[in-house]
């Protein structure tokens, strides 16, 4: 009876741990399958506020996804960071992400009319998700030694703060609704910035960009970049099949593609400087960036459906164009807190320069308002300047970077070495 004891509570241990303390999470770790589930749901509710700007792309729209994409982001955002620092693939791990799916289920649906007729239930809906997720920060600061605790009690009150502020809006006219919504995203972020800031250097560390980080933002980044090719082809679903309609849905998709091409090429799957403000820089800029995908992927609809006229409409021309010039301008921030910006100025400072002013043009272009087609063949080009500058650079110094290459590689195997030495 005692051998069975032992192994009941052994097997309750391995399925039921308690949460990873405060600064033990693993530096090497590989995003697995159940956080990539999670990341697909989310997306799902990014996809419901994209549809939903692609049926009312003016500027009260544009508001109303900016507020509920921000929340929905920052949910993701928070529940990412506490399965990065307290998380493990258990049954516990398990059940606390089916938690937060089963109230993001219900979130998804009231989306298209939180603005209006729905906007209460989503408050209160939302509250509840924020609520949920204060309380596993609560139960892992139950654990955190005494230099983590600041950090997490400020993580327990920002994310109940959330939670209280999002159900007491619900009693709030809808406008006034939606405005306390984006106000408190954008508090949320200030006081997620201002932690980072003011932490100590342990605490700093323990707050650090993981490679495990680095590749879940990457792949929530793919995955909403899926969302341009959905614009796509919900536009060519449900207009007549020619060749115009088709070439402009053709064309919307190699737009996508250029701004999956500009992020990995450039940001993506880089860990920043280990440094507070870069911390900050990286994962806040990734809002933004994702938003501008997102919209760009809504505006593709009207894209396709007006395919024939011989201007673009002027809602659909800003947003796509917008976000194209958003994503050029976000991904450069982004790279100027990545370790390679200063390691490969010669590359990147130009290159800086040059999106700046490409994403100009990019705006001139929605202005101009030319024909669909006309459009997006601009927009592919323009997202082919910065790589056409790149590789003109790179095979300027071909020499020289091969130079840089094989020094590091001779760098890294003389510290494995150096290791294998010590170990020995």
């Amino acid at each position: 009876m005692t051998s069975r004891h032992e192994q009941w509570a052994r097997l309750r241990r391995q399925l039921w741990q308690p949460p990873r303390a405060h600064g033990e999470q693993p530096r090497e770790r590989v995003v697995g399958p159940l956080e990539l589930f999670y990341d697909l749901v989310v997306v799902v509710l990014v996809a419901q506020a994209a549809h939903h700007l692609a049926g009312d792309l003016d500027w009260h729209g544009l508001g109303l996804f900016a507020a509920v994409f921000a929340l929905v982001w920052i949910a993701w955002f928070n529940g990412t960071l506490h399965h990065e620092l307290h998380g493990h693939e258990d049954a516990r791990g398990r059940s606390m992400f089916l938690l937060q799916i089963l109230v993001l289920v219900p979130l998804g649906a009231f989306i298209p009319e939180a603005g209006g007729a729905r906007g209460v239930a989503f408050a209160v809906t939302a509250g509840v998700l924020f609520a949920a997720l204060a309380v596993l920060w609560l139960l892992a600061a139950r654990g955190d030694s005494p230099e983590f605790r600041r950090p997490s009690r400020l993580f327990v009150t920002g994310t109940a703060a959330c939670a209280v502020v999002l159900a007491a809006s619900a009693a709030l006219p809808a406008d006034v609704r939606v405005l306390t919504w984006g106000l408190l995203a954008v508090a949320y972020l200030a006081g997620f910035a201002v932690m980072i800031g003011t932490a100590t250097p342990v605490q700093a560390v323990a707050l650090s960009v993981t490679d495990a980080l680095t590749e879940r933002f990457g792949l929530f980044i793919i995955i909403v970049l899926g969302e341009t090719v959905t614009g796509v082809v919900d536009g060519l679903a449900h207009e007549p099949t020619n060749a115009l309609t088709l070439a402009v849905g053709l064309v919307a998709v190699v737009i996508g593609f250029g701004a999956w091409w500009t992020y990995f090429d450039f940001a993506g799957h880089r860990r920043p400087r280990p440094t507070r403000a870069s911390t900050v820089q990286w994962m806040l800029v990734h809002m933004p960036l994702t938003a501008a995908v997102a919209a760009m992927g809504a505006a593709m609809v009207g894209l396709v459906e007006h395919a024939h006229d011989s201007r673009t409409p002027a809602a659909t021309a800003w947003v796509l164009c917008g976000g194209a010039a958003v994503v050029l301008c976000a991904t450069m921030v982004l790279a100027s807190s990545l370790r390679v910006w200063r390691l490969d100025r010669g590359l990147y400072r130009p290159l800086a320069r040059t999106c700046v002013v490409v994403a100009v043009m990019c705006a001139g272009v929605g202005a101009a308002r030319p024909a669909p087609l006309v459009l997006g063949l601009a927009l592919v080009l323009l997202f082919g300047v910065p790589w056409g500058l790149a590789v003109a650079y790179r095979l300027s110094h071909e020499d020289e970077l091969s130079r840089e290459e094989e020094s590091a590689t001779e760098e890294v195997s003389a510290a494995a070495e150096h290791q294998d030495d010590n170990r020995r």
